[in-house]
């Protein structure tokens, strides 16, 4: 099992999506630019299968720690944490926000899979800052008939939802361990994280 001190990772094997014929991104002809990925997914798979190494791995995770954060494609939670495979669970969702489901994962985390240490990710520019709890589920309403029962979850800092996210975990009794909380911003123009600090604000 690798150090779990190691933040080396290997270089990304992906191929460029410009290596298509043309040095174009794969398109449909569609006109919309998309094209289903999943046959080229499985074709990579097949390559990474070819040369796994991983099968040592245990499913404890060896730092004991869970990371929530956003689903937001720009961030490569490994990379910008410096992690490699085994080291932490990742919970990722629309914001990186604190919601039922998430408890769930973190209540198995850490009753079944010994994860003492949370760490909250979220990030600049989120998408979840662009709509509106009301806006969304009246725009649903108005296409399908119907409002969804789910909270959309959106903000306006990333900063202040953190420190709510915080408040959260603290008030939850299905997330015993609770000694070890951060919390963060990930700035996704320079890559850098800042810290929120729950009692601020």
């Amino acid at each position: 099992m690798d150090d779990p001190e190691s933040t080396d990772r290997p270089s990304d094997p992906r191929p460029d999506p410009s290596d298509a014929p043309g040095g174009e991104p794969r398109t449909s002809g569609t006109g919309d630019g998309f094209s289903p990925s999943a046959d080229e997914l499985v074709e990579r798979n097949r390559t990474h299968a070819e040369g796994f190494e991983g099968s040592d791995l245990q499913v404890r995770p060896t730092r004991k720690m869970a990371i929530v954060t956003c689903m937001d494609s720009r961030m490569d939670v490994f990379a910008l944490l410096g992690l490699g495979n085994g080291e932490a669970h990742i919970i990722r969702n629309a914001g990186g926000v604190i919601t039922d489901d998430v408890i769930r994962s973190l209540c198995l985390s850490q009753r079944y899979l010994g994860t003492r240490e949370i760490v909250l990710v979220h990030h600049t520019d989120c998408g979840l800052q662009m709509v509106t709890e009301d806006g969304l589920k009246s725009e649903l309403q108005a296409e399908i008939g119907i409002k969804p029962w789910w909270a959309v979850e959106s903000f306006d800092d990333p900063h202040l939802d953190v420190r709510q996210s915080m408040r959260r975990l603290e008030l939850t009794p299905f997330v015993p361990h609770k000694d070890h909380v951060r919390g963060f911003v990930y700035d996704v123009t320079t890559g850098s994280l800042d810290e929120v600090d729950p009692a601020a604000g």
